[in-house]
C-alpha cells in the first residue's frame, strides 16, 4: 500500500514486515467512565484505521513445540507487535483514574472484554432513563419545532442503539402527538391525513409549516408597524392644518370682534372705556357704567339710565326720555 510505513522485526526473518496505516482517524477523547457505547465505536474505528482492530477478537497464535517454519514464527511475532500496538492504543484513550486499574492487563482482547464486561452492565440501567426521557419529551411554543424534532431524534437514536426499536409509523405518530399547543390546527391535520408519512417527510412538512407561520408573523408586524406610522403622519398632517388655518385668519392671535361703540370716557368710537388712552373722567352722581359688555352686545347702541332723580322746587310731572323706545317713565 502506498500510506504504508514498514515495520521489521530483526529477531525474526527480516522479510516479515507489519503494515500499519500513516492516515488515520482522529484520535478519540479519553474515556472517564461515561457513555461507554459511544467511547467505544470511536475506539473501534480509529483502531480500525490502524490495521489494528483484529487484535481485539482474535487471540493470540501459540507455536508447536519444535516449530522451525520461520514464516509461522514471523507470523506470531508480528501478531504480538500489534497486539502491542493495539493494548497502548486503547489503554491510552483511557483517563488517568482508569489507566492504572487495567495497566496490568496482558493482551489488547483482554482489556476489551474487561471493559464491556465492567461498562456495559452499568449501561443496561440507562434504558429506564431513556424511556423516560422519551415519554417525559415535550414541546414548548418558545422555540423552534424543527430544532426540538432534531433533540427527539437523538432520544430515538439512544433507544435504538440500546436494542430496543420503534417502527418508523409510531415514531412519526410519535411527533406529532408531542407538537406545542400553537400548532393544535396543524396536528389536527397531519392526523387526519390517511397515507401514511416517513419521519423525514414529517420532518420537511414541520419545516415549511414553521416557515410560513415565519414569514406571516414578519408580515403582521410589518403591516401593523405601517398602520401606526400613517395614523402618526395623519394626526400631524391634522394638526399642522389647523395651526395653518389659525395663522390665516388671526395672524396666529386668537381672533376677536372689534367693538364698534363708544367710549364713554372720551366719546370716541372703536374702543372701550378700559382701553382708553385719555386721562380718566371724575365720576359723577349715581351713573351705573357698563364697561363691559360681551361680544354678542357689542353692536348695541345703549344710553346711561337714571335710576334716581331728586327735582327740588317744582312739583309738575316730568317726563324723562331715557332712550328706550319701548315705554315711557312718569316722574
Amino acid at each position: 500500500m502506498g500510506d504504508e510505513s514498514n515495520i521489521t522485526f530483526p529477531k525474526s526473518s527480516p522479510l516479515t514486515t507489519i503494515p500499519i496505516s500513516s492516515s488515520h482517524g482522529e484520535k478519540p477523547s479519553k474515556f472517564n467512565g461515561h457513555d461507554f457505547k459511544r467511547w467505544q465505536q470511536k475506539m473501534l474505528f480509529y483502531l480500525t484505521t490502524l490495521n489494528l482492530a483484529k487484535c481485539l477478537s482474535e487471540s493470540q497464535p501459540v507455536l508447536e513445540e519444535g516449530e522451525t517454519d520461520k514464516d509461522k514464527v514471523a507470523a506470531v511475532d508480528a501478531w504480538k507487535y500489534s497486539d502491542f500496538l493495539c493494548r497502548n492504543y486503547v489503554l491510552n484513550g483511557l483517563d488517568d483514574s482508569l489507566y492504572s486499574v487495567y495497566a496490568d492487563i496482558k493482551t489488547a482482547k483482554e482489556l476489551w472484554e474487561s471493559l464491556e464486561k465492567k461498562y456495559k452492565t452499568e449501561d443496561a440501567g440507562k434504558k429506564k432513563f431513556i424511556v423516560g426521557h422519551f415519554l417525559d419529551f415535550k414541546m414548548v411554543d418558545h422555540k423552534s419545532v424543527v430544532s426540538q424534532v432534531e433533540e427527539f431524534q437523538l432520544i430515538l437514536h439512544e433507544i435504538h442503539a440500546e436494542g430496543m426499536f420503534l417502527s418508523e409509523s409510531f415514531q412519526v405518530a410519535v411527533v406529532i402527538e408531542k407538537l406545542p399547543p400553537k400548532w393544535k390546527d396543524f396536528k389536527n391535520y397531519l392526523k387526519h391525513k390517511r397515507k401514511e408519512m416517513s419521519l423525514e417527510e414529517l420532518i420537511v412538512r414541520l419545516r415549511i409549516e414553521e416557515d410560513n407561520r415565519k414569514s406571516e408573523h414578519k408580515a403582521g408586524r410589518s403591516n401593523s408597524m405601517e398602520a401606526k406610522a400613517n395614523m402618526v403622519e395623519a394626526g400631524s398632517k391634522k394638526g399642522k392644518k389647523r395651526k395653518h388655518n389659525d395663522e390665516g385668519t388671526s395672524g396666529g392671535k386668537p381672533s376677536s370682534k372689534k367693538f364698534k361703540g363708544k367710549c364713554y370716557n372720551c366719546g370716541k368710537p372703536g374702543h372701550r372705556a378700559k382701553d382708553c388712552r385719555a386721562p380718566k373722567k371724575k365720576k359723577t352722581g349715581q351713573v351705573n357704567i357698563v364697561d363691559d359688555l360681551s361680544d354678542d352686545m357689542g353692536e348695541m347702541n345703549l344710553c346711561a339710565v337714571i335710576s334716581q332723580c331728586n327735582l327740588v322746587g317744582n312739583t309738575k310731572e316730568w317726563c324723562i326720555d331715557t332712550g328706550n323706545t319701548k315705554e315711557w317713565e312718569t316722574l
